[in-house]
């Protein structure tokens, strides 16, 4: 591979820096309003999932003890 002296590796990086194209304030707000929703359903769902397998296990384990 090629080596590029030191000025033209700096002038490579600002041309590629120039490129970047930022969210907007609302697409920010809004995919960070979506991140949080998301978030609370599934922290919802697997709380749901493991309240789930632990009322299972209880009854497994009760049966299985014989009380």
């Amino acid at each position: 591979m090629a080596r590029t002296n030191p000025l033209q590796f700096i002038q490579q990086v600002r041309a590629e820096g120039a490129k970047i194209v930022w969210p907007t304030r609302r697409e920010v707000i809004l995919t960070s309003v979506m991140v949080f929703i998301m978030s609370t359903l599934f922290a919802i769902f697997f709380a749901i999932v493991d309240i789930g397998w632990r009322e299972l296990l209880k009854l497994v384990l009760s049966v299985a003890s014989g009380s």
